[in-house]
């Protein structure tokens, strides 16, 4: 018997928070699209939203109502401004957050951009058995937190553990 996974394909939804940005504008939301096709997960839905609270959760709220999405990935609104509202329109729809992706985002990112890190309140947690990624605006930010995180962890075949094993439990 062989120990090789295989390959889970997910639903996964993208979410730009953005007061400017439009979809021929919108570069991180471009390379997140990008990023989840070429891993083999299938785009349910893409949408750009203002940065406002209610906005955010409302179309998040959509997306976990859907038995079709297994996951979100938002980008924007993390910062600390006054229009980033990100973290606290996500943060009361989780059940669960998973506190550890906030920290590992800002160790990677420190070793890329130094004590700016610390601006970064980007966020994650599981609602109706869906995850929830908040990742800040920029492309970088958005390849960090995909490639070096988020990729791996909706990659079944990720050892010695993943979150995708974990989805037929996030129900009990």
């Amino acid at each position: 018997m062989s120990s090789e996974r295989e390959f889970i394909p997910l639903g996964i939804c993208v979410l730009t928070i953005s007061d400017t940005r439009t979809e021929a504008t919108d570069k991180s939301g471009d390379l997140l699209i990008e990023r989840v096709r070429d891993a083999g997960h299938q785009v349910v839905e893409r949408r750009i939203v203002q940065d406002d609270i209610f906005a955010i959760r409302a179309a998040v709220s959509v997306w976990i109502a859907d038995p079709r999405v297994n996951a979100v990935i938002t980008t924007g609104g993390t910062g600390v401004t006054g229009r980033d509202g990100t973290p606290e329109a996500l943060e009361v729809l989780f059940e669960k957050r998973i506190d550890g992706f906030g920290e590992m985002f800002r160790m990677l990112s420190y070793e890329e951009i130094g004590t700016s890190s610390l601006q970064s309140r980007c966020v994650a947690g599981v609602a109706n058995a869906c995850y929830i990624f908040g990742l800040p605006g920029s492309m970088n930010a958005c390849a960090t937190g995909w490639d070096k995180i988020i990729a791996k962890q909706l990659d079944h075949r990720t050892r010695p553990c993943n979150l995708v094993e974990l989805m037929p439990r996030l129900k009990e």
